[in-house]
């Protein structure tokens, strides 16, 4: 433990603490935290249809699901599972998640146009 400038011990989970907020790794921890708790988080029947892959720091999700058909029920429930993720969260927040389909890569996913109307 390290002495604080008020001669108390500090305890090592807030020096950790400092220091990821420090090095601006707080919130990509947080957003980490979202891929291992996915199950807890939005259900065991989204978690069997879907599993999350990557978080770009910006806060953009990229989630496997298993068919269009999933890709487009989850794209409805979009604004839900964002609420579910980032309920009581303060850093590590998630801003947008992509639904992808089979062999659909991320970079596949951001390039893709919507249809125009």
């Amino acid at each position: 433990m390290t002495a604080t400038r008020r001669g108390r011990p500090t305890k090592l989970a807030e020096a950790l603490a400092g220091y990821l907020k420090s090095a601006g790794l707080a919130d990509r921890l947080g957003q980490a935290e979202v891929v291992n708790a996915w199950p807890a988080l939005v259900g065991e029947r989204i978690a069997e249809a879907a599993s999350p892959e990557s978080v770009t720091p910006d806060g953009t999700m990229f989630v496997r699901v298993k068919s269009s058909a999933w890709r487009q029920e989850l794209s409805l429930m979009t604004p839900e599972v964002l609420a579910r993720i980032n309920a009581g969260r303060t850093t590590g927040r998630i801003k947008r998640i992509r639904w992808l389909v089979g062999s659909e890569t991320p970079a596949d996913a951001l390039t893709r146009r919507k249809p125009r109307r």
